[in-house]
C-alpha cells in the first residue's frame, strides 16, 4: 500500500465520529498498562502517559483539536456522572468525616486561599500579564470550574485548562511522596490535601492509594471548587493592587 492510499485512508477514518473516542479509550488502556508494568510508580502516571500519546498524535497527523472533540465528546460527558459517583465511596466514611469537620473546614479555607491567591500574585509579581495570571488563579479546582471562574476573571479558559491539568499531574505524581516525607500518614488527611491541591487527577491517584484516601480527597475537590467560585471573583480585585506597581 502505498503512502497515497495509506493518505486516504487516514482521511476517511478521521471524519468517522467514534475514531478519536476509540483512540483516546487505546491510550489510556495503554497507560494503565504502563503504570502497572512499572510497579505503579506515580512518575508513570495515567493520565500524564495518555495526553502525551493523544498530543502526538494530533500533532502528526495535523487534527484540530475541535475535530478531536467533536469525536471524544462521549468522554467529556461522562466527567459529570463520573464526578457525582464519587459520593458513593465518601458515604462510607461518613462518621469520619463528622469527626474530621472542623479540621477539615480549617484545611479547606486556608488550602483553597493559599492555592489561589499564591499562583495570582506570583505571576504578577513576576510581570505576568493579567490575563495570564487570572488563567492562573484557579489552577488547583477542577477543570469546568476553573474555567468558569477564569472567564469571569477575565482570564483564558483554554490557557486554565493547561494550569489545571499540569497542576493535576505534578500533585498526582508528587504529594503523596512528599506528604510522607513531612510525616503525614492519616490516609484522610493525605487524601484531602491531594484532592485540595490537585483536583480530579489527584483524586484519582489518591484511590490507587486507598479507598479512604480516594473519598476524601473527593471530597476536597468538590468543595474546594465550590469556595473557589464563591471567593476568588471578589478576592483578586482586592489583591491586585497590592502586587501591581
Amino acid at each position: 500500500m502505498n503512502t497515497e492510499s495509506m493518505t486516504e485512508i487516514w482521511v476517511y477514518l478521521s471524519a468517522q465520529p467514534l475514531l478519536w473516542l476509540t483512540l483516546t479509550l487505546a491510550a489510556y488502556l495503554l497507560a494503565i498498562a504502563l503504570h502497572r508494568k512499572a510497579g505503579g510508580h506515580p512518575a508513570v502516571n495515567p493520565v500524564l502517559v495518555s495526553v502525551t500519546i493523544l498530543v502526538a498524535l494530533l500533532s502528526l497527523t495535523g487534527t484540530p483539536y475541535q475535530r478531536y472533540f467533536d469525536g471524544a465528546q462521549f468522554v467529556h460527558f461522562l466527567l459529570g456522572p463520573t464526578t457525582v459517583a464519587l459520593a458513593i465511596p465518601l458515604h462510607s466514611q461518613l462518621k469520619r468525616l463528622v469527626a474530621m469537620g472542623g479540621p477539615l473546614l480549617v484545611a479547606l479555607v486556608v488550602g483553597s486561599l493559599t492555592a489561589g491567591l499564591s499562583a495570582y500574585a506570583i505571576g504578577a509579581l513576576l510581570g505576568a500579564s493579567a490575563p495570564t495570571v487570572a488563567s492562573l488563579a484557579p489552577k488547583s479546582v477542577t477543570t469546568p470550574i476553573a474555567m468558569g471562574v477564569a472567564e469571569r476573571l477575565g482570564g483564558l479558559a483554554s490557557l486554565t485548562a493547561v494550569f489545571v491539568i499540569l497542576t493535576g499531574i505534578f500533585g498526582a505524581i508528587f504529594a503523596a511522596g512528599l506528604l510522607r516525607r513531612l510525616g503525614v500518614k492519616d490516609e484522610a488527611s493525605v487524601g484531602f490535601a491531594m484532592g485540595l491541591a490537585s483536583h480530579g487527577i489527584g483524586t484519582a491517584r489518591a484511590f490507587q492509594i486507598s479507598e479512604q484516601t480516594g473519598a476524601f480527597a473527593a471530597l476536597a475537590m468538590g468543595l474546594n471548587g465550590l469556595f473557589t467560585a464563591l471567593t476568588l471573583p471578589w478576592l483578586l480585585p482586592l489583591l491586585a493592587p497590592l502586587v501591581r506597581p
